[in-house]
């Protein structure tokens, strides 16, 4: 008998604790915490890109440099990130596409010579430069070469996150499209 008592004890908790009933009304809204303190008027935490076409030659010390506009500010904590365009190649609908590599990138020459793209930068400009061992330079090396800068921020987002070697990574993350390129010349 206190067998059958305690199943039929169990059963009704459990066919009791099964049952669901409407969903009563939303309790008041909670109290609005204190405000915290607003940002400076106009800062931005955007990135940047650039993309630079010059030639390397003697006259300029195989470098090109570019000076930052005056209203353009470059900040200690932003990190610069240069690309080559080292290649166009043609996807299968036929479509042209750029393959840029990230600075450095090393070239073996045809005579066993070898040559450095690379860069350095500080926060009123950026120099590409070409770091050579011995070898003649063909024009394919040094004419009318393209490099996009981008000047991302710092502060304010996890660059760990991003792929900063795969320039589509980066403009993706960034927003970024063709029409936010400056395009820049550096007369020979």
């Amino acid at each position: 008998m206190k067998t059958i008592t305690r199943i039929l004890l169990v059963v009704s908790l459990a066919v009791f604790a099964a049952c669901e009933g409407p969903v009563g009304p939303p309790g008041p809204p909670g109290f609005d915490g204190e405000d915290g303190l607003d940002g400076q008027p106009g800062e931005e935490t955007g990135a940047y890109l650039f993309e630079l076409e010059g030639t390397f030659s003697e006259a300029n010390d195989y470098t090109l440099e570019y000076l930052f506009p005056n209203d353009f500010e470059v900040l200690e904590t932003d990190v610069m990130m240069v690309y080559i365009l080292w290649e166009q190649a043609e996807s299968t609908t036929g479509e042209v596409l750029n393959v840029w590599r990230p600075l450095p990138q090393t070239v073996v020459l045809q005579d066993g010579g070898v040559i450095q793209y690379n860069f350095d930068y500080t926060v009123v400009d950026v120099r590409v430069f070409l770091d050579e061992t011995v070898g003649e330079l063909l024009p394919e090396e040094t004419d009318n070469q393209f490099f996009r800068i981008a000047v991302l921020p710092g502060t304010g987002i996890d660059l760990k996150s991003i792929d900063v070697n795969n320039l589509d990574a980066v403009m993706k993350t960034f927003s970024l499209n063709e029409k936010s390129v400056k395009k820049i010349s550096i007369e020979k």
